[in-house]
C-alpha cells in the first residue's frame, strides 16, 4: 500500500485528505508542521507528501528546501495544497500545485500520475 504524508496546520484539511486518501486505498501519516513533517518524512519514508504552503514556524519551501537535500527524501513527489494565491511559484519543482478549495478528484489523479 503505498503512503502519503499530509502536512497541514489545518486540522479539517487533514481530516478530510486522511479520509479522501484512506477510502481512496492509500495509507497516509500526517505533520501539523515542518518540524514534525520533517521528522515524520525520515520515519515513515513516503511515497507521496501533499504540502501546505503557509503554517505556523516554518513555511512549505523550507521543508520542500530541507527534504530534497536528503539523500532518501529528495525523489519524493510533493504535491503543494495551498490557499496563498500566486502559490505557483513557491516551489517550482513540485509535481503540481492546487489552490484550496481544490478538487478531490484532480488531487486523486494527479496522486496516482506520480506515486512510483
Amino acid at each position: 500500500m503505498k503512503k502519503i504524508l499530509i502536512v497541514d496546520d489545518d486540522p479539517n484539511i487533514r481530516d478530510y485528505l486522511v479520509s479522501l486518501l484512506e477510502d481512496n486505498g492509500y495509507a497516509t501519516c500526517t505533520a501539523n508542521d515542518v518540524r514534525d513533517g520533517l521528522k515524520i518524512a525520515k520515519a515513515e519514508q513516503p511515497d507521496l507528501i501533499t504540502l501546505d504552503l503557509e503554517m505556523p514556524g516554518e513555511w512549505g519551501p523550507r521543508f520542500y528546501r530541507q527534504i530534497s537535500q536528503d539523500k532518501d527524501l529528495k525523489n519524493v513527489p510533493v504535491i503543494v495544497i495551498s490557499g496563498l494565491s500566486g502559490n505557483d511559484y513557491a516551489i517550482s519543482k513540485a509535481v503540481a500545485t492546487l489552490s484550496k478549495p481544490f478538487d478531490r478528484e484532480e488531487l486523486l489523479s494527479l496522486i496516482k500520475e506520480n506515486i512510483l
